[in-house]
């Protein structure tokens, strides 16, 4: 059988590393290449980094103090996979192969792709075909309205698309994603737990891992995702204000009886 992941999420912003609260609320809590030194010391099965800055390019505060003056994204990937001894997943601005293939060819094992999938659906096949199944994984974020039915959205929470989560993770398996991840815009950084209702109708869909993602406020919520149908438990903000976030999460994710590496 195989074992449960638990997998830190880390946001880059202008560089630098934040903390997201619904995807419209950003705090900058520190440095990417400290992170993943911290990383590597724990018992951490996979990393995700998420370059979520806006279009129009890096606009740096404090680089130089912050960064080592590393203003490119695929620079702080190549120094970030330098250090990672672990599966790495980089994600954002990715909207061909070209662009999978510059990322990988820069140490990541895997690319996460979003906004671009969902309006090139073949862009999933072609990275496929390419990279193998395994090297796509698609992000997908969800918004629950108030008449509690879900919709997709792409360009970074803020784009509607009439889309379920549940047709477009079948149609990114149809066309060759290897993963979702899957993200409630909702629950991001809230504290409140995961959507669980979302991890079950996207993981009764689909036969691929699906990655949960969003809400995680105590280590218990991780269990709640993988009993809801989910292959993996990932969360941001608690792994940077928990320490030893990993053996207490394995040790919460063991004492629910779901089989992962401790």
């Amino acid at each position: 059988m195989l074992k449960t992941r638990l997998i830190p999420v880390l946001l880059l912003q202008n560089g630098q590393l934040v903390r997201a609260e619904t995807f419209d609320t950003y705090q900058v809590i520190g440095n990417p290449f400290f992170e993943v030194q911290r990383f590597n010391e724990w018992n951490v099965d996979e990393l995700i980094y998420l370059d979520i800055t806006r279009e129009g390019g890096y606009v740096q505060r404090g680089v130089d103090q912050k960064n080592n003056g590393l203003e490119d994204p695929l620079q702080i990937l190549e120094m970030v996979s330098e250090t990672c001894f672990m599966p790495l997943t980089w994600g954002g601005r990715i909207r061909s192969v070209d662009d999978m293939r510059e990322r990988i060819k820069r140490g990541a094992d895997k690319v996460t792709i979003n906004t671009a999938a969902f309006r090139q659906p073949d862009l999933i096949s072609e990275g496929a075909q390419v990279f193998g199944s395994q090297a796509i994984v698609v992000s997908i974020d969800v918004r629950r309205h108030a008449d509690d039915s879900l919709e997709v959205l792409i360009d970074g929470g803020r784009q509607s698309t009439g889309v379920t989560p549940e047709v477009w993770a079948r149609e990114a398996e149809a066309k060759g994603a290897g993963e979702i991840l899957l993200t409630s815009v909702d629950r991001d950084g809230t504290g409140d737990g995961y959507d669980l209702d979302l991890i079950s109708r996207v993981s009764a869909v689909t036969n691929v891992p699906v990655i949960a993602c969003g809400g995680v406020g105590r280590y218990e919520h991780y269990a709640d995702a993988i009993c809801s149908g989910a292959s993996a438990a990932a969360a941001a903000n608690i792994w940077h204000f928990k320490e030893l976030s990993d053996r207490n999460g394995k040790r919460a994710l063991a004492k629910s009886g779901v089989n992962v590496r401790i």
